[in-house]
């Protein structure tokens, strides 16, 4: 999907953020619909013929009328469309809880335009392609149907979880996966306090995969939230 077919629904109460928005995302060539409210966003999505087909929505929470988490938990009760959250409020355990109630993607005010359309252009891809069977990242290659990883072209031998991990984040590459998440997709539903199996598990993956873990580059940590494995670089750019 290119740019100029998708469709972007931004549901914000703030007009210079929804102008800001709409100038950075048409230039792009993004179709940009606007909502002030979470109610006017929910009636958007749900009932006219062109947003009702939106690619991607970016979310506020601090809504007029209601909250932002609210909004979310409608739309994922009737629909799998990409959901950004754009919002002020920075505390780990509200973003914690938007991803794990099927937020696509976290984003805190302020934010640099270009790292929102990474992550746009991320979902984008992700919800173009969403099996993937070969990964590629530098000289990293993962082939997930021949359970095989490669670095510069050395085989890289993981460990059954090590590996289910490194898939689960190629799956949602480009976008957080919370720790709950993992641990419930790979450890099971009991084990969803059990964070020191998965920091173990990820730091034993930065080793194997030469990611460096003080700045890593590949497995990146969203502190108290999850990881995510991103699809572009790092870049300075504009913020609000």
């Amino acid at each position: 999907m290119t740019t100029d077919q998708a469709r972007v629904l931004v549901i914000d109460d703030e007009p210079h953020i929804r102008h800001f928005l709409r100038i950075s995302l048409t230039s792009q060539g993004f179709q940009v619909i606007e909502a002030s409210s979470g109610r006017e966003g929910l009636e958007k999505l749900n009932a006219d013929a062109l947003t009702a087909n939106a690619d991607i929505v970016l979310l506020d929470l601090g809504l007029p009328d209601m909250d932002g988490q609210q909004v979310l938990d409608s739309i994922r009760k009737h629909s799998e469309v990409p959901v950004i959250i754009v919002s002020v409020r920075g505390h780990e355990a509200e973003k914690v809880r938007a991803l794990d109630n099927g937020a696509s993607d976290y984003v805190t005010k302020p934010f640099g335009i270009q790292e929102l359309l990474a992550r746009i252009r991320a979902l984008l891809r992700r919800r173009a392609s969403p099996s993937v069977q070969r990964f590629q990242h530098g000289g990293l290659i993962v082939d997930l149907a021949a359970y095989q990883v490669s670095l510069h072209g050395e085989a890289v031998h993981l460990t059954p979880k090590e590996f289910a991990v490194l898939a689960q984040l190629i799956a949602s590459a480009g976008r957080v996966v919370t720790q709950t998440q993992l641990l419930r997709q790979i450890w099971g539903p009991t084990h969803q306090e059990d964070t020191h199996y998965l920091r173990i598990v990820v730091s034993k993956l930065r080793q194997k995969l030469g990611d460096d873990p003080q700045s890593p580059s590949l497995l990146q940590t969203e502190p108290g939230i999850g990881y995510r494995l991103p699809l572009e670089p790092d870049r300075e750019d504009k913020t609000i």
